[in-house]
């Protein structure tokens, strides 16, 4: 008896949890092995959808900043046609940068070329452009010439 004593010792062995773990193992491992692969395949099936879903959202948010921006410059457009609507501002622009000049009033240009209102080309910088009118009577001097 002291066989059969050492059989059924090993059978109790065998049946331990020791022993019931190596027959488990390799059944947890093909678990393992069918999650992982079901969870790549979710990783995979959602990966372009939220790449999408993010590219959108980008888009979206340029589509806001150009249209706040066209709607800063209608905004400009808007109040400088309402400036155009005023006389006043018509007249002083006139003035300004045309050199206009109303009945009645004496308008004198300065041509020492002393202080031109910040029009004057700055030492070694570029060459200003002469006023329109001066760039006219210089093409109607030079036509005047005989060839």
């Amino acid at each position: 008896m002291a066989k059969g004593d050492d059989r059924t010792v090993s059978r109790e062995d065998d049946d331990s949890p020791a022993g019931g773990a190596r027959r488990n193992n390799p059944a947890l491992t093909s678990r393992a092995a069918i999650l992982a692969v079901v969870v790549c395949a979710i990783a995979l099936s959602l990966a372009y959808p939220v790449r999408e879903y993010i590219a959108q959202r980008q888009e979206i948010a340029d589509l806001q900043h150009k249209e706040h921006q066209a709607r800063r410059q209608v905004e400009e457009l808007a109040q400088r046609k309402q400036r155009l609507g005023d006389r006043s501002y018509i007249e002083r622009e006139a003035k300004q940068r045309l050199h206009y000049c109303m009945p009645g009033e004496k308008c004198y240009i300065v041509l020492d070329g002393g202080g031109g209102n910040g029009r004057q080309a700055e030492r070694g910088g570029p060459a200003s452009r002469p006023p329109w009118y001066e760039t006219l009577w210089r093409s109607v001097e030079t036509a005047d010439r005989t060839r």
